[in-house]
């Protein structure tokens, strides 16, 4: 059973959309249930002259739990500094939502782990230097990608076509 809070996200999400000319992409998908999450992130400063993500939005192919991790996750982290969105955890996700049910935890994951995507290509395309931790995380991820790429190419192939439009 879903709380209230995950329907209102899922009925209502927040930052649902594309940013026109990201600064960072993070695209991550789940082998078992064939979630995919796309979160697209804008970098800014604020008034300390740290980095915020200033923007961030999401495209979600998904359940309940999908659509309501991504669109809590936004929440979440904008005007946050980038160290302090590498600290989201699924707690915090599952927490703000209220719950979610256990069969449906692996869905915080995925959102955390699109936001870690967003901030590394963010980091990699600007030649900066990666956290280790973060970059052992997109290692991890960018593994489970090429299985899925491999395995599943010709869905992966129009998935690709449909979302390019």
């Amino acid at each position: 059973m879903y709380s209230k809070k995950v329907i209102n996200h899922f009925q209502n999400p927040h930052n649902c959309g594309k940013i026109k000319n990201p600064d960072g992409i993070g695209k991550v998908g789940n082998i078992v249930c064939g979630d995919v999450m796309y979160l697209y992130i804008k970098i800014g400063k604020n008034k300390k002259k740290e980095e915020i993500i200033k923007n961030i939005k999401f495209e979600t192919f998904g359940c309940v739990a999908a659509i309501s991790t991504s669109s809590v996750v936004t929440d979440l982290v904008m005007g946050k500094t980038l160290d302090e969105a590498m600290k989201l955890e699924k707690n915090n996700v599952i927490n703000s939502l209220e719950g979610l049910p256990p069969i449906k935890i692996h869905c915080s994951i995925l959102a955390i782990d699109a936001l870690s995507e967003a901030i590394y290509d963010y980091l990699s395309k600007n030649k900066r230097l990666i956290p280790e931790e973060l970059a052992k995380k997109h290692e991890r991820i960018d593994k489970e990608r090429h299985s899925v790429e491999e395995k599943h190419k010709d869905w992966v192939e129009k998935e690709e076509k449909m979302f390019n439009k």
